[in-house]
């Protein structure tokens, strides 16, 4: 890329400068996205995995927030169908809950006007019963129903808009690191690049650079001199616990309180149990955040005193990860009063016109924080028409007659079918004739997996995967299921060099590098008792 002219350059491949590039390339701009490491290896990969409004943004007054959340929450229920699915929630209190339960329904009430449609989130008589009887009997419960989203694998989501982003014509590289912007006179020019793998830098110029970089973003203008008066983030680590599933689980998501009044999720997760999340500044470098052990103690105390019968502790726990949100700086608040809301910071008044900087965002708002960065830099972004969307029924994965054809095109079984449909959507199709070809593109990933390795294969080819870490956590991320171990990692590193001709040097190296990538981003704790994995009742 030495020497070549963009209108834009998008720093960071989380999913908001997935977002911004797609949407810039969409109006026709030559765009550049550059990601230092992978793409939605960052935040992205370390969040709580819903899709939601933000009924605790109510409680702060943030109405705006929670209207644009609804609206995108809705917007992506029906473009994603098949990865976005409405999720229920059961809001519990007890008799020492800081919420009454007045606030709560008078919250709820609102929450489901805004979202412009009757609730449908009632949680079965059986499956109350079932919660109730594990939780702590001690206390007097509370429930009461609504309903969000989850996304369970946000990765797939990333993916999925950077094909996109390319099918408009943007050009994207993962493992570039931004080593600087070039300002001179006052205005953007041009980024100094550094290819990751080989080591080669390139220079490029630019009309706009566009910081989405997250909790990166106050240091890619100190490599570039940028002269700030103020940090613009004030980092929060947010850590999680990812637990087996344990007698009395919940199969719908929970929000409560813990000890200390701070709401924390228990959410139906992958096979396994999410619980999180904490809120601990964090000022160190965000590659190398990791949960601490008062984290995980707060987190495994809530979750054992919500169910006292399951003697969770911290030996339960599989493995912990932490990621470090990139809010506003606000040193005075407390991380939990902190706006949600995105920021668009125009670096003129620093001295670098036509550089923005992304503060903040979520997941469910990087599609409407997208067309606003283009709307900011003067491209043309009308806001999708939310009355006439309604989801893509053919991609429902449950229904048996899409999963009967995928199955039959690619001759593998109904559950790989289905897990295809999951993951891949409209491209399961063109995914299944590749695996016809040969039985090992039809070959499971590891034994226990019903994922095969085309999908790797497609991973490689066209979802611009680098390394076994890219594709094992993030194209297809089998690596995050409960059953995976060292031993899947070698039987999936053997079986995919077998069809990639990896000599055993390479398959080798690659091992090695994603055992690394996977243990610093899943920090491993203690193996649970083999009681203890029973599944709920």
């Amino acid at each position: 890329m030495e020497g070549q002219h963009f209108h834009v350059v998008v720093i960071g491949g989380g999913i908001n400068g997935v977002a911004v590039a797609r949407q810039c390339a969409r109006a026709g701009k030559r765009t550049l996205l550059i990601e230092q490491n992978d793409f939605a290896s960052g935040v992205t990969s370390r969040s709580t995995r819903i899709i939601h409004g933000g009924l605790r943004y109510l409680e702060h007054g943030e109405l705006g927030l929670v209207r644009e959340s609804l609206r995108e929450r809705q917007r992506l229920l029906c473009e994603r169908s098949h990865l976005v699915q409405p999720m229920h929630f059961l809001l519990l209190l007890n008799e020492n809950s800081q919420r009454s339960a007045l606030k709560v329904r008078a919250g709820l009430w609102l929450y489901q006007r805004m979202a412009g449609k009757p609730s449908h989130s009632d949680t079965s008589e059986m499956e109350l019963k079932r919660l109730e009887r594990a939780l702590d009997a001690g206390r007097r419960w509370s429930f009461f129903n609504y309903e969000d989203a989850q996304c369970e694998f946000p990765e797939r989501l990333v993916a999925e808009w950077l094909m996109e982003a390319v099918d408009a014509g943007a050009i994207v590289r993962n493992h570039m690191e931004a080593l600087a912007v070039n300002v001179t006179h006052g205005r953007i020019r041009g980024l100094l690049l550094r290819d990751q793998l080989t080591g080669r830098d390139e220079h490029v110029d630019t009309a706009w650079v566009i910081n989405c970089s997250g909790p990166w973003a106050d240091r890619v203008c100190q490599r570039s001199s940028i002269r700030m008066s103020k940090p613009m983030l004030g980092g929060v680590r947010g850590s999680h616990i990812v637990l087996p599933r344990f007698p009395g689980s919940p199969n719908t998501a929970v929000y409560t309180e813990a000890a200390d009044g701070r709401p924390f999720f228990v959410l139906p997760w992958n096979d396994q149990i999410l619980v999180g999340t904490t809120e601990v500044a964090d000022a160190g470098d965000p590659g190398r955040t990791a949960p601490s052990a008062d984290e995980i103690n707060y987190l495994v105390k809530a979750v054992a005193q919500l169910f006292p019968k399951a003697n969770i502790s911290a030996q339960s726990v599989r493995h912990a990860f932490a990621g470090v949100r990139p809010l506003p700086y606000s040193p005075d608040n407390k991380p939990s009063a902190v706006t949600r809301r995105h920021i668009l910071h125009d670096h003129a008044a620093d001295g670098a016109a036509r550089m923005i900087s992304v503060i903040g965002g979520k997941l469910t708002t990087a599609a409407s924080l997208a067309r606003e960065c283009a709307r900011k830099i003067g491209l043309s972004a009308a806001e999708p028409n939310t009355m006439t969307m309604a989801p893509e029924r053919a991609l429902d994965p449950l229904l048996d007659e899409t999963v009967l054809e995928i199955a039959r095109i690619g001759g593998v079984s109904e559950d790989t079918a289905r897990g295809m449909l999951e993951w891949h959507g409209k491209r399961a199709a063109d995914i299944a004739r590749m695996a016809l070809v040969s039985a090992e593109l039809r070959a499971p990933i590891c034994p226990h997996s019903s994922h095969i390795v085309a999908e790797v294969v497609e991973a490689y080819r066209r979802e611009f995967a680098v390394t076994l870490g890219d594709v094992l956590l993030r194209r297809v991320p089998v690596a995050l299921s409960a059953c995976w171990s060292e031993s899947c990692s070698r039987e999936a590193a053997l079986r995919i060099s077998a069809v990639l001709g990896w000599n055993d040097q390479a398959m080798g190296a690659n091992l090695e590098a994603f055992e690394m990538e996977r243990s610093a981003f899943l920090r491993p704790l203690a193996r649970s008792s083999a009681a203890f994995e029973a599944a709920a009742d």
